[in-house]
């Protein structure tokens, strides 16, 4: 099975969005946006092997 490592133009457009929203946060902001995104991704991780187990 091939896995998609690169990103979708719809993907890059909203990275480049990201991007510029980013630059104008002080450390704070950037620090809490991170730490956010950090738990977002644990939480997908989370319902991803939720998935996966069901599947099993």
């Amino acid at each position: 099975m091939e896995l998609p490592i690169e990103l979708s133009l719809e993907q890059e457009f909203s990275l480049k969005t990201y991007e510029r929203q980013v630059k104008g946060l002080n450390e704070e902001q950037a620090q809490g946006l991170l730490l956010e995104v950090l738990r977002q991704l644990m939480i997908k991780e989370n319902v991803i092997k939720h998935l996966i187990a069901q599947i099993e």
